[in-house]
């Protein structure tokens, strides 16, 4: 795995090893306190937010943030745009709940463009690199996924808010992504969006496949535009084809050999329930509801009645439960919600240093600014009115 990702994902591996319990629907702990109502998690949202602010936060007028607390001796100055764009959406979500975080927002929107290579990438069209470009650093490859992920922040800012500037960096994002797909005939199981315009990997994923399906139905409801649905239904469609499980679960990527990586990740079952929601929204077939629940209670009973939950990293289970509560924005019912509070408590109880406020998750005690981000994230969603959940990704 590139270095990019290889610290923050293997830290959230570690979660199971650490963790003093499971989350299990199937052995709920009778002496577990009632989860917190709106307030309660409201204030640790924001609690979350000021240790990673304080720790991880930097002090130069950039903006930006660190990797890690405490910094190793070879980090780099500022984190990759990956945590920092999930920094950035922990902000937007306490903004919900808290209109004085409206300042931390847009503090953390500025710090974002730091990132923006406007001289483009592989494919001349710009786009977010994967580390700050000139004064703060000298660039990246760009990734699809790390650039999706922005556009569906600036999609909830929209809906949100009505910022046209929002709308206007999504569309942008958006063709950067159309741009990343694959054309060679010659690949096997052609076409997909592939994760990276780096040449070490060819790897088309179901991360940098699904979300942008999500991005381009989320642009589609809000402009009218066709050539919106029509690519978010041609990367729905060869994600399925390709790299859906027999069981409805999703697996990671293939290559252009057609060697797949079967690893099953939570956010990969988040976003295709999202998508499935959307698609039920803009064409009003029940089918699409229908398949977003099937993959729901297949990643229910893999990840939360198996107890698999805590072996995924925090910043993909928040994807995988805001996800599902979009889901319950058109079914109702709160089991999702439940199960969101149950892990969001245990994570609080048993993986928070109540000193310092931070989550620790790894072995050697350090806290990435991305889990720290995520605790925010979920804390600020389960504070949330149901009403809001629609705007969800």
């Amino acid at each position: 795995m590139h270095a990019r990702r290889s610290r923050t994902v293997l830290a959230g591996v570690v979660l199971a090893v650490l963790a003093a319990g499971t989350v299990s629907a199937a052995a709920p702990d009778p002496n577990r306190p009632a989860p917190v109502g709106r307030a309660e998690a409201t204030a640790r949202a924001t609690a979350a937010y000021t240790a990673l602010e304080k720790y991880l936060g930097t002090t130069d007028g950039s903006g930006l943030f660190r990797e890690q607390y405490p910094a190793a001796a070879d980090d780099n100055p500022y984190s990759y745009e990956w945590p920092h764009s999930q920094i950035h959406i922990a902000a937007l979500d306490i903004s919900v709940v808290d209109r004085r975080y409206e300042a931390q927002l847009a503090e953390v929107a500025k710090s974002q463009e730091h990132y923006w290579n406007a001289a483009g990438g592989t494919t001349g069209l710009p786009g977010y690199a994967s580390y700050p470009v000139a004064p703060y650093g000298s660039g990246g490859d760009m990734f699809y996924d790390d650039n999706e992920w922005v556009g569906l922040e600036k999609i909830q800012r929209y809906l949100q808010a009505g910022d046209p500037a929002a709308l206007s960096r999504a569309e942008h994002i958006f063709e950067l992504v159309e741009s990343g797909w694959d054309t060679d005939p010659g690949h096997a199981d052609p076409g997909g969006v592939f994760w990276t315009q780096a040449g070490w990997s060819q790897a088309r994923n179901t991360v940098s496949n699904m979300p942008a399906a999500e991005l381009g139905l989320r642009l589609y409801q809000i402009t009218g535009k066709r050539s919106y649905l029509d690519s978010a239904k041609r990367f729905y469609d060869w994600t399925n084809t390709y790299l859906q499980s027999p069981e409805g679960l999703y697996w990671d990527n293939l290559d252009l050999k057609g060697s797949i990586d079967k690893t099953v990740w939570s956010y990969n079952q988040g976003v295709p329930i999202g998508v499935n929601v959307l698609f039920y929204e803009v064409t009003h077939d029940r089918a699409y509801l229908r398949r977003a629940e099937r993959v729901a209670e297949a990643a229910y009973t893999h990840y939360i009645t198996e107890g698999r939950l805590l072996t995924q990293p925090p910043y993909f289970n928040s994807i995988f439960f805001k996800n599902l509560l979009l889901l319950e924005s058109a079914t109702g019912g709160d089991k999702y919600r439940k199960a969101m509070a149950d892990y969001a408590d245990h994570v609080w109880a048993k993986q928070r240093d109540p000193r310092t406020g931070l989550v620790r998750f790894d072995a050697g005690g350090t806290t990435q600014a991305i889990q720290q981000a995520a605790v925010a994230q979920i804390y600020a969603v389960l504070a949330w009115p149901r009403r809001a959940w629609s705007t969800l990704y």
